[in-house]
C-alpha cells in the first residue's frame, strides 16, 4: 500500500529526514516511536502533503502512485487520512455540516452520488457510537471549546466516517488521561480491517497496550535505525531510547 524509499527532507535548509524506508501493506498497524525532534510528525506531514518541506531525494509511492506529486486535498480522496498532535478549532462550522461535505467531497471523486440528509444522518449516527461521541458534541463547531480528549475523540471520529485505506496517527494519546486513551484507542481498533492500514506515531508504549502493532520502528536521527515487533516497543520502555544509541553506536 505505502512504500517509502531512500527519503530524504529538509526544512529551512535542515536535513529532517535521512534516507528512511519504510513498507506499510493492508491489514497492518505499524507504530513509529523516537524521541523529540527526530522527525516523526515530519515524516507524518510529508504522507500527508503539508507544505515548507524540501524533498531532497527519495520516493512515496502510495496504492502505486507517485504520492509527492498529489496536493493534499487528493490524497485525502485517494485514502489518506491524518490525525493531527493538535487539532485545530474552526469556530462557526459545525461538526456535522464539516463531515457532511468532506463526505460528499470524496464520494464525488469516486464517481458516487452525494449522501441524502437521512443518510448521512445515520451514518453519523452509526460511527458517533465508535468513538461514544454524544450528538452534543457534534452539534459544536469544529473542536470549538474541546477538551483534549474531545479533540483527539473527534478525530477518530473524522476517520471513522472518512474511512481512508490509510491512517497516520500523529501522537493521538498525546494529554489524553487512561480513559479518553482508551476510548480513542477502541475507535482505531473498531475501525481496524483486512484492507485498511495504520501508522500510529508515539513516544510511549502506554498507546501500544491498547493499539497493538505489528511491527514498530525506532526513528532516531532522522533514520529508521531499528524495527521489529511489538516486543521492542516494550524493551524500548524498558530501558530508554540511551540504549538504542548506545547499542548502535550512534552519534546524535
Amino acid at each position: 500500500m505505502l512504500q517509502i524509499k531512500h527519503l530524504h527532507v529538509a526544512i529551512n535548509g535542515r536535513e529532517i529526514l535521512k534516507d528512511v524506508n519504510l513498507e506499510v501493506k493492508a491489514g497492518e498497524v505499524h507504530a513509529i516511536m523516537g524521541p523529540n525532534g527526530t522527525g516523526k510528525s515530519t515524516l507524518a506531514n510529508i504522507i500527508a502533503g503539508r507544505e515548507g518541506y524540501d524533498i531532497l531525494g527519495g520516493e512515496v509511492i502510495y496504492k502505486g502512485k507517485n504520492l509527492l506529486e498529489m496536493p493534499p486535498e487528493q490524497r485525502s480522496r485517494e485514502g489518506i487520512f491524518l490525525g493531527f498532535q493538535y487539532p485545530v478549532e474552526i469556530p462557526g462550522v459545525s461538526i456535522t455540516n464539516f463531515m457532511r461535505s468532506a463526505v460528499n467531497e470524496h464520494r464525488k471523486y469516486h464517481g458516487l452520488e452525494p449522501m441524502s440528509a437521512g443518510e448521512f444522518m445515520r451514518l453519523m449516527k452509526q460511527k458517533q457510537e465508535v468513538v461514544e461521541m454524544t450528538t452534543n458534541l457534534a452539534n459544536r463547531s469544529v473542536n470549538e471549546g474541546f477538551s483534549g480528549g474531545e479533540k483527539k475523540r473527534n478525530e477518530i471520529f473524522q476517520m471513522a466516517m472518512l474511512e481512508p485505506e490509510l491512517a497516520i496517527l500523529d501522537e493521538t494519546d498525546s494529554g489524553l488521561d487512561i480513559d479518553a486513551l482508551r476510548v480513542v484507542a477502541n475507535g482505531v481498533n473498531k475501525l481496524r480491517t483486512p484492507q485498511n492500514a495504520t501508522v500510529v506515531i508515539t513516544h510511549y508504549q502506554r498507546l501500544l497496550d491498547y493499539i497493538v502493532p505489528d511491527f514498530v520502528h525506532i526513528l532516531y536521527g532522522g533514520k529508521i535505525v531499528k524495527s521489529g515487533s511489538k516486543e521492542l516497543a516494550l524493551e524500548l520502555e524498558e530501558k530508554g531510547y540511551a540504549w538504542i544509541k548506545n547499542e548502535l553506536g550512534l552519534t546524535e
